[in-house]
């Protein structure tokens, strides 16, 4: 997680330099911002979330053996 947030901020610290130095009127670089960090932070929720518990488990489980009956 800490490598993909390390890469996102460089990546885009180097895309908006580059709009900066070029002399860009319209800041085109929120596309990018905006489009990775959306995925960056699917990724983070991903990571970050508790893993089920067995009680969750073994309700889903049984939730299922009733659908297939």
């Amino acid at each position: 997680m800490a490598a993909h947030a390390l890469a996102y901020f460089t990546v885009n610290l180097l895309v908006v330099a580059l709009w900066y130095f070029t002399g860009a009127p319209f800041f085109w670089p929120m596309f990018p911002i905006f489009g990775w960090g959306i995925g960056l932070a699917f990724h983070a929720w991903d990571v970050l979330s508790p893993a089920p518990g067995p009680h969750q488990i073994e309700a889903e489980m049984e939730r299922l053996r009733r659908t297939q009956r």
